[in-house]
């Protein structure tokens, strides 16, 4: 027996060292740089810049007869204006009428180009709930040391805070030694299909090849993740995407003489099983990484934990699942997003549809995704089908570990050095998903800082950004040109 109890005690003080061991070793991947001093941009011009951008409702829609194509040319027309230098220097493509390509050419052609990208347009304002908005969605107001309005945050704050410092280093007299690209689509909000594909088609075929590519994405996450300081997360991946119709066809009839199961019935109990039985979870991939990043900055008690997750995981994934953010980042999502049947209340419907949402994670596959559904529902009487557009599959993983994202992380850190900067996964989808074929280095990132709070806002209501952010964004893209165009 008091071998046992010695054995035991051995194991555990055995145990306990590998834990610390681990945690002690799990250290921090943040760069040392230097921070650098705010570029000295008069912030309200910057700000009545960006208000007067919200004002052109540039709105994609999915019926493109709804475009205001006016709005499209006003907009640029406004660019035009507002950005004289940029203008003049740099060659301005139009792509398939409406999107914009710029190239400022470098010293050295020898070098790989960068892109940096943004889109124009927006999605529609939710009807009826302009009332709700603190501020009119169009109207351009800033009040409160806030600029309010549809796009502040998706997507015009990119496209005017890029624009912004190339117009500062022209006036500086800069001139890259790499040739520097810009492209701005016009239907990002809708797929990409007449904007970004035409672009990337356009640079493909001139075999143009980039250093690596800068999107729109992931934010600054202040007080969101188990993280003392805001945690400036980088996209270097994004989900796949796939809408699945169910639909199921049975004899109607008089709802006094109801059989044992009807169209809805069955439908809902397909949905039903869906949101039940989810596809299988796991930190792995960009979820992993992001950890391997992160969890070096938590308090000891959660550095333990993340460190030495190949214990802890089964009391982990628990809690993650538990958040609508982090679970989504675990798993390919399911979400039912459409359900119809029955049209009058004493008529047995003879059809009922319903359309269910897949985000698609890394190493999931479309095929993947119609297989689950199958053996989940696992009813004949259910038709599957793919519904509205091609599935596709998740984008690339870019690498952490190239000079590459080792320069967004060093930019990152010099203009917000209060900040961690780790690698993670874009849940929606975004223009970069095109340009893979272009780069193997794609990150999507804005330097917005988000409270929990503020993620209702992009899509939402009350969107808005702090004139100071705004100020912060458009340094962190001069910087970010400064370091990567020498």
């Amino acid at each position: 027996m008091k071998r046992i109890f010695l054995a035991l005690i051995i194991v555990i003080l055995l145990l306990i060292s590998v834990l610390l061991m681990n945690t002690l070793r799990f250290s921090s991947r943040q760069l040392p740089v230097e921070p650098v001093s705010m570029l000295d941009v008069d912030e309200n011009i910057a700000a009545r810049h960006l208000a007067q951008a919200v004002r052109f409702q540039t709105i994609s829609y999915q019926d493109t007869a709804k475009m205001n194509a006016n709005e499209f040319l006003a907009f640029r027309t406004f660019l035009e204006k507002t950005f004289p230098k940029v203008h003049a220097t740099l060659k301005r493509e139009i792509v398939n009428s409406y999107s914009l390509l710029y190239t400022w050419k470098g010293k050295d052609e020898t070098l790989k180009p960068v892109l940096y990208m943004a889109h124009q347009d927006v999605v529609p304002v939710e009807a009826n709930s302009e009332k709700d908005w603190q501020q009119p969605p169009f109207a351009g107001v800033i009040n409160d040391g806030f600029i309010w309005g549809r796009g502040t945050i998706d997507d015009k704050v990119s496209v005017l805070g890029i624009l912004e410092a190339v117009e500062t280093l022209i006036g500086q007299g800069f001139q890259p030694t790499r040739t520097i690209y810009l492209a701005f689509g016009h239907d990002e909000e809708v797929g990409g299909q007449n904007g970004a594909t035409k672009i990337t088609d356009l640079l493909n075929a001139r075999h143009i090849e980039f250093d690596y590519i800068l999107d729109e994405g992931l934010v600054i996450a202040d007080g969101i993740l188990p993280v003392p300081k805001p945690v400036a997360l980088i996209g270097i991946a994004e989900k796949g995407y796939l809408s699945v119709e169910l639909s199921t066809e049975v004899q109607g009839g008089h709802s006094s003489m109801p059989p044992s199961y009807s169209a809805i019935g069955i439908i809902s109990a397909a949905v039903h099983n869906l949101e039940i039985k989810q596809m299988p979870e796991g930190i792995k991939g960009a979820n992993k990484l992001m950890f391997d990043y992160i969890g070096p900055e938590m308090a000891f008690g959660k550095k333990l934990i993340f460190s030495n997750l190949w214990l802890f995981k089964p009391l982990v994934m628990p809690q993650l699942s538990a958040s609508p953010a982090t679970n989504a980042a675990l798993r390919t999502t399911t979400a039912l997003t459409i359900i119809e049947g029955g049209f009058k209340e004493n008529v047995l419907p003879t059809r009922a549809r319903a359309v269910v949402n897949f985000r698609i994670l890394p190493g999931d596959s479309v095929e993947d995704v119609l297989s689950h559904v199958k053996d989940v529902i696992n009813d004949p009487r259910v038709k599957i089908s793919t519904y509205g557009e091609p599935g596709w599959a998740a984008s690339p993983v870019s690498d952490v570990n190239s000079p590459e994202f080792q320069l967004l992380q060093q930019t990152i850190r010099q203009v917000f050095p209060d900040v961690v900067a780790a690698p993670a996964q874009v849940l929606g989808g975004t223009d970069a998903r095109y340009y893979a074929k272009l780069s193997s280095n794609v990150y999507r990132f804005i330097p917005i800082y988000f409270k929990q709070v503020d993620l209702k806002r992009p899509h939402g209501i009350d969107e808005r950004i702090s004139i100071k952010n705004y100020a912060q964004c458009i340094t962190f893209y001069f910087q970010l040109i400064k370091n990567s165009a020498q």
